[in-house]
């Protein structure tokens, strides 16, 4: 039986991060991009609670937001994913865990592909234009 709710979310996101603004490889990308925290943790929580829960609280565009920070490559979706699972391991039951990872793995997929980075950190990208951006 599932143990997740919004204050379960709030830990995970909390604990999670803490450890992205800490951390040597997208700790700067973070800490450059994010002005205030602990308005970015609870927005970043009302978005998890509507992926996991369906609450319908955040409002936003992750891809425009994703799109703007142009220093991001496909190693960081790697780390944040890395640093992802293990938080999720530490503050869920496995089943939970689980389950938003592969929300996590799936959004991250989605954010690569509409930036146009390669799914795996061993191929290069295609080179292959997304329709409609940089375009009238």
């Amino acid at each position: 039986m599932s143990t997740l709710d919004e204050t379960r979310i709030a830990t995970l996101v909390e604990r999670f991060y803490d450890k992205v603004r800490a951390d040597a490889s997208i700790g700067p990308i973070f800490n450059a991009a994010v002005h205030d925290w602990p308005e970015h943790k609870d927005l970043l929580t009302r978005f998890w609670c509507s992926v996991a829960l369906g609450a319908q609280s955040y409002r936003g565009n992750p891809m425009a937001v994703h799109r703007g920070q142009p220093s991001i490559r496909a190693v960081h979706f790697a780390r944040w994913l890395e640093l992802w699972h293990e938080t999720t391991n530490e503050v869920l039951d496995e089943d939970d865990a689980a389950r938003m990872q592969d929300y996590a793995d799936r959004i991250g997929r989605s954010l690569r592909m509409g930036m146009g980075l390669p799914e795996r950190l061993d191929v290069r990208p295609l080179g292959i234009p997304i329709v409609g951006v940089g375009r009238c």
